[in-house]
């Protein structure tokens, strides 16, 4: 990080305006029209919600939590917070509600941001322990006791900047590189959420240092439709914000599809999940389009990994697969690039690995998608690929600053700028999180990897998520879960056999593919639970998970299948806020049918 570099989440927005005050900065959809916010006008939004926070007697070192869907009040409330050099306590809007409960309670904040009515009714359980919080909501016409509008906490900071017209600077020069920026409490897939704590110099450096290796240049768009809540993409933001990139807010899952088309980004960051979904959808297409289109998208399919695999070795394509690609491009590669608008020049993906064959296929179609791996802890960004240093399956080599080296175990251990101060109340999760040695204090990641001969990093699996056999053999079960999930009629996958003589996997399928298939196949039932128990549906999901491990060994191989009717969730507790899956709920929701996958005779 050079000295000119901002150390802090302040100095980066105060810096990143007064390049261009009138440019905008942020957009978004109000009465179904995209509008933007310029750095001007968000610097005075930002200073009056500060204010108005001030005012409500918020100070420095305190905590304030937000409980809200993305979007510019997230971003403004956040820069409000960071700017008092108060703590910022992101909530996730699907956070279960015995967890916001956890998360008040520990974090003992002064107020609460929270998005609207249906939302403060979902958590309404939860406030009712904190009867003397104070909410501020995003939504106008909500009423209660200590709740103030959002609109009312600006025009109380406007007001109070009209009378103290120097204090804004003042409270906000006040904010330094080792002082907390957000408490950020990590899901995790057993126990209870722990509060990583990360300063302004953890995220300000990695936000600097992460555009800077992915070379992000100026006037690039940016669709956000991630979560805030998560420093994946809040980082991305004040990447965003550092290098000149306009930010666009989508209106979430449920609109990215016509947000990418009406974009038109350069930029995103995703979810394996996102892609795989855009993958699927263009394979059922493709099928339900008749043998012909079948045949083609599946041959252009294949030119495109080839494509990509050769590229992304720097090797040059030979002369046939050059005319396959320009054939495959006007018939399938054209129109997949529309679909995410039409000038995507880099898509990042993290949270979870994606499938290698996925990626090709998308980089082979003109549609750069570049894996990236961090944690929490991390601020997040440890490692990425980029455009100029890419190899498909890796998660790129560390970015510039940060270190990493393979422990003995070989769990992936890191140190630099980027990692936390500690865990929130629990000094003894904080001591078991590093290992000391000879080279200084490492932070231990978890996740077993191995990094290759030109510095590129490997993630093999969660170190406590692997599971042992009882013949002793170990198996990586994220791996197997990337390899089934690419089945077109695949929406979920756990993997079983930790102490298990073989190997099993629950499978959710993805019903609307497979009520087409089933249509098809004329069987004729619109109940799921009927549908997954019919022999034919059930040899074809054998038959997928045979097809997509059939390059494994035999003990990594899956010997029995269960079909579910209802997909894993995060409000029935299976799945993180960050859609990871929680193995021991699932385990023991299912006990009775996984344990039948290990009696009586094979399926």
């Amino acid at each position: 990080m050079k000295n000119s570099d901002p150390k802090t989440l302040v100095e980066l927005l105060k810096r990143a305006v007064a390049r261009d005050p009138a440019r905008e900065v942020i957009r978004f959809k109000q009465d179904k029209q995209w509008t933007g916010i310029t750095g001007e006008r968000l610097i005075e939004r930002t200073r009056n919600t500060a204010l108005g926070l001030y005012s409500e007697g918020v100070r420095k070192g305190d905590r304030v939590a937000i409980l809200a869907e993305s979007g510019p009040l997230w971003s403004i409330s956040d820069y409000a917070i960071l700017s008092l050099g108060a703590i910022n306590t992101p909530i996730y809007p699907t956070q279960a509600v015995h967890q916001v409960e956890y998360i008040l309670a520990d974090s003992e904040p002064e107020l609460l941001f929270i998005s609207t009515a249906k939302q403060m009714k979902r958590v309404d359980e939860a406030l009712k322990k904190f009867p003397h919080l104070r909410a501020v909501t995003f939504q106008t016409g909500v009423e209660g006791e200590n709740i103030i509008s959002f609109d009312e906490l600006e025009s109380r900071g406007a007001r109070l900047a009209a009378e103290q017209p120097d204090l804004f600077d003042a409270l906000s020069s006040d904010v330094h590189p080792q002082d907390l920026a957000s408490i950020i409490y990590t899901s995790g897939t057993t126990g209870e959420p722990k509060g990583a704590l990360l300063t302004h110099s953890n995220i300000a450096f990695n936000a600097v240092a992460a555009g800077t290796f992915l070379e992000i240049e100026p006037d690039n768009l940016m669709l956000s439709f991630l979560p805030m809540s998560h420093i994946f993409e809040r980082m991305v933001l004040y990447l965003c914000m550092h290098f000149g990139v306009q930010i666009n807010f989508s209106g979430g899952i449920e609109t990215v599809a016509s947000d990418m088309k009406e974009v038109r980004p350069t930029l995103m960051s995703a979810v394996p999940r996102l892609l795989e979904k855009i993958y699927s959808r263009i394979q059922k297409n493709a099928s339900d389009g008749g043998k012909l289109k079948k045949m083609i998208f599946e041959w252009a399919s294949s030119v495109a990994r080839r494509t990509a695999q050769l590229t992304t070795e720097g090797k040059p394509l030979p002369p046939l697969v050059e005319l396959q690609h320009e054939i495959a491009d006007h018939l399938v590669y054209g129109k997949l690039r529309e679909v995410v608008g039409g000038r995507m020049m880099r898509i990042v993906s993290g949270s979870a690995a994606l499938p290698p064959d996925i990626a090709l296929f998308f980089i082979g179609a003109g549609i750069p998608v570049l894996q990236g791996y961090g944690l929490t802890e991390t601020s997040p960004v440890i490692s990425v690929n980029t455009l100029r240093h890419h190899r498909v399956g890796s998660v790129g080599r560390p970015i510039t600053g940060v270190e990493v080296k393979i422990a003995p175990d070989d769990e992936i251990l890191t140190r630099g700028p980027h990692v936390f101060e500690g865990y929130f109340k629990k000094d003894e999760e904080t001591s078991a999180s590093f290992v000391d040695d000879t080279g200084g204090r490492w932070f231990k990641t978890g996740d077993i990897g191995q990094v290759d001969r030109d510095g590129f990093l490997f993630i093999t699996d969660r170190k406590k998520d692997l599971i042992k056999t009882s013949a002793g053999k170990y198996v990586a079960p994220q791996m197997l879960e990337g390899m089934i999930g690419q089945s077109e009629f695949v929406e979920q996958t756990v993997i079983i056999g930790d102490k298990r003589k073989y190997v099993s996997a629950l499978i959710v399928p993805d019903f609307e593919r497979l009520r087409a298939w089933a249509k098809q196949e004329s069987i004729e039932t619109a109940d799921r639970e009927q549908l997954i128990a019919d022999r034919r549906v059930v040899d074809l999901y054998k038959a997928e998970v045979s097809r997509l491990t059939r390059s494994l060994a035999d003990y990594e191989k899956v010997k029995r299948i269960a079909l579910l009717p209802r997909e894993f969730s995060i409000d029935n507790g299976e799945l993180t806020p960050t859609l990871k899956v929680r193995r021991r709920v699932v385990e023991e929701k299912h006990a009775e049918l996984i344990e039948s996958l290990y009696t009586g005779g094979s399926d």
